[in-house]
């Protein structure tokens, strides 16, 4: 804080990132925890169920939000992995990252950094069945690519490194951005895969489908089964409750520290002016014994004898008060016979 009791420019960011900070994580945790809460809340179905049945008398032909686990089955056509044979799945997502090293100017470190210059996501439709080959019933997933948790399984991945030359590598150092290479990858879900799906099931058109819910709810769509799905969602809330916690203590001490330190600067000003009135009325009693006219007084005088020139600045509060004689009879510890703050250095005034 300033001599005006004002917080510094430093304590004020720190007070609004904190708090602006706070405000965000505790509202992905909020999310998050109503996500876990419907996630528990979900109806659970089972592909062993007479799904036609169960829709059918459920109102709308739907369960808004339900549970569903099964094997991924093609409808019609599969894709096939461009670097595995025999790789089946009904999607694939390419990816190309670019990997290298930027100089940071502030640590004076290389940090790796990555960047996705092209990814392609291919597929084609598909439904989950039941593990047992008995059971007929399928659901055809829809717009499995608005899934918040779309695991896909890594079937190919390379390391392609840049090949530098001696002129490159110094040109590099110059720049600042030194490539480390190009890192291929390919991911599918693949035919076969336990999939766990949870969304909005509905009968539609003799049709069973899973697809995205209304009202809000999250669309997951994951190689977890529920309960895994379940702890790893908790674990989330878990990790958005600790950072909301620590950042809302930062918050709120920040905030107590500088509401403590305006008090106590006020307790301050008011303690200075109460001391300025008990000297001066201490003053004007002293002009009395000597009976001597305030105005025959000079602005100069020292403040203790009202004879001598005052001589000395009083360090730390800056006072110009007294003079050297009656300094040195001041008692110890010494202290400023205006606000009574502790003397620690006497810088002497010359008047030319």
């Amino acid at each position: 804080m300033d001599s005006g009791g004002k917080p510094s420019a430093a304590q004020m960011l720190l007070l609004a990132s904190s708090s602006a900070l706070t405000a965000v994580f505790y509202s992905v945790y909020r999310s998050r925890t109503a996500t876990v809460a419907r996630l528990k809340e979900a109806k659970k179905v089972s592909m062993e169920q007479d799904l036609k049945t169960l829709l059918s008398e459920t109102p709308g032909r739907c369960v808004p939000y339900a549970v569903i686990e099964g094997v991924v089955r093609s409808v019609k056509e599969t894709l096939n992995s461009q670097f595995v044979e025999n790789c089946k799945g009904v999607i694939e997502r390419l990816t190309l990252k670019e990997e290298k090293m930027v100089w940071n100017r502030s640590t004076h470190l290389w940090n790796n950094t990555e960047k996705i210059i092209h990814q392609r996501t291919n597929t084609v439709p598909f439904s989950l069945a039941s593990h047992d080959h008995a059971v007929a019933a399928t659901v055809r997933v829809v717009r499995p690519l608005d899934a918040a948790e779309l695991d896909l399984e890594t079937t190919y991945e390379n390391f392609h490194p840049t090949v530098q030359s001696l002129s490159n590598v110094i040109g590099h150092f110059i720049s600042g951005e030194r490539p480390k290479g190009i890192h291929e990858s390919e991911e599918m879900l693949r035919v076969g895969d336990s999939v766990t799906g949870v969304g909005e099931l509905v009968l539609d058109n003799n049709l069973i489908k899973l697809q995205p819910p209304k009202q809000g709810f999250r669309y997951f769509l994951t190689r977890l089964d529920y309960d895994c799905l379940l702890r790893k969602q908790s674990g989330s809330v878990r990790l958005w409750r600790i950072l909301t916690a620590v950042f809302g203590i930062a918050a709120c001490s920040t905030l107590l520290f500088l509401l403590w330190k305006r008090y106590a600067h006020h307790r301050e000003s008011r303690k200075e002016r109460g001391l300025l009135r008990e000297f001066k009325e201490q003053q004007k009693k002293r002009l009395r014994e000597l009976n001597v006219e305030e105005s025959g007084v000079s602005p100069g005088s020292c403040a203790v004898c009202l004879g001598r020139d005052r001589s000395c600045v009083f360090l730390q509060c800056g006072h110009v008060c007294a003079c050297a004689p009656c300094y040195d009879v001041l008692p110890e510890p010494k202290r400023c016979p205006i606000c009574r703050a502790p003397i620690e250095r006497v810088v002497p005034l010359y008047n030319s």
